[in-house]
């Protein structure tokens, strides 16, 4: 079947957005002369690709939306369904899998609907789930199995592409904060100590013990994240009180913090959505994961990709809250430095 107006429905969040590149690239492939359209909320909109892989982008402001009234609230549906059935789309394709995303699909005029297999919040009800053969592997082969069933050939991982944004004015941009924070130039580690789950986070007093040692052996390191990381960042910089360490936590929007990553020699974290940005650009990294499962949400693609699980027997649980969390705590500094030093001392 063949289709030349397509909507790609993908909102958040920074992670989830990168692993869907590889499939936004599939598509374009099996469809050269569509017109393909993403839907997405507008503080991640930096990360869908530019023409020629996407051709328009569209916007849901969920911030928006979550504080308007009930009558505003539905004004904005019938919008977003005047707008949607303005572009005729004869395909839908639910990334995100949820009720937001169904409710999106359901309004959008196009009878043809599908998603990914791991459909959720009723939306399996408004859009055709399509499992392929890795329905259980990591979630960017999930998201590739739709593109395979839409016809497209991805037979390897030389199939798989990571269709990235131009950096180029956000690199100079970080490059200056870091110079008037004292970086003279060179290599420097990234270390990025938030997470979306509390259960996900490294403890500061780990991060403190790692950076003392990468700071020790002459090693530059720039903290970084978003608003909510500033807090960490801050104590794992006044603790250490190295000039090595450069903290820009809260201090870059989400692309100025892409730049920073690309520019960067190592990368270090806890499951967080700069890591999946590490890896797709095949970055040198460390991950630590405790209660999420790294063979469904890990760094996907590169053979520079270590990632260290915890040795709780509990790890994997997948959960956001823990009246016994350990798990984290149990990946030491010590361990997380040895593969560190190992990589390094490698690729020198």
């Amino acid at each position: 079947m063949e289709y030349k107006n397509i909507l790609l429905i993908k909102m958040s969040s920074l992670g989830d957005i990168l692993h869907t590149l590889p499939f936004a690239a599939a598509l374009r492939q099996r469809f050269p002369h569509a017109r393909i359209t993403w839907l997405v909320h507008p503080q991640f909109a930096g990360f869908v690709p530019d023409q020629p892989v996407i051709d328009e982008v569209l916007y849901f402001d969920k911030v928006k939306f979550n504080k308007m009234g009930v009558a505003d609230k539905l004004k904005y549906f019938c919008q977003m369904r005047a707008l949607l059935h303005s572009k005729r789309f004869d395909l839908v394709i639910d990334m995100q899998g949820l009720f937001k995303s169904a409710v999106l699909a359901a309004i959008s005029g196009c009878d043809n609907r599908i998603g990914y297999c791991e459909m959720r919040e009723g939306s399996g009800f408004i859009s055709k789930a399509i499992c392929g053969s890795h329905s259980k592997a990591h979630v960017i082969e999930r998201y590739l199995d739709v593109a395979r069933y839409l016809g497209a050939q991805i037979d390897s991982l030389d199939d798989v592409q990571f269709p990235m944004p131009d950096l180029s004015k956000e690199t100079a941009g970080v490059q200056a904060k870091l110079r008037e924070r004292g970086w003279q130039g060179g290599a420097y580690v990234v270390i990025v100590p938030g997470a979306r789950w509390v259960t996900k986070e490294w403890p500061v007093a780990h991060y403190v013990a790692l950076a003392q040692k990468i700071t020790a052996a002459g090693d530059c390191i720039v903290l970084a994240g978003g608003p909510d990381d500033a807090a960490k960042g801050k104590a794992i910089a006044e603790q250490c009180a190295s000039p090595l360490i450069i903290d820009l936590t809260g201090q870059t929007s989400l692309r100025e913090l892409a730049a920073l990553i690309k520019g960067c020699s190592f990368y270090i974290s806890a499951d967080t959505g700069p890591l999946h940005f590490a890896a797709a650009l095949k970055k040198p990294l460390v991950a630590m994961y405790g209660p999420t499962k790294a063979d469904r949400t890990g760094p996907y693609g590169s053979t520079n990709s270590t990632v260290l699980l915890s040795p709780a027997a509990c790890a994997g649980c997948l959960k956001k809250k823990c009246d016994n969390w350990h798990c984290m705590h149990d990946i030491t500094p010590e361990m997380v430095y040895e593969i560190y030093r190992k990589k390094v001392n490698a690729d020198g």
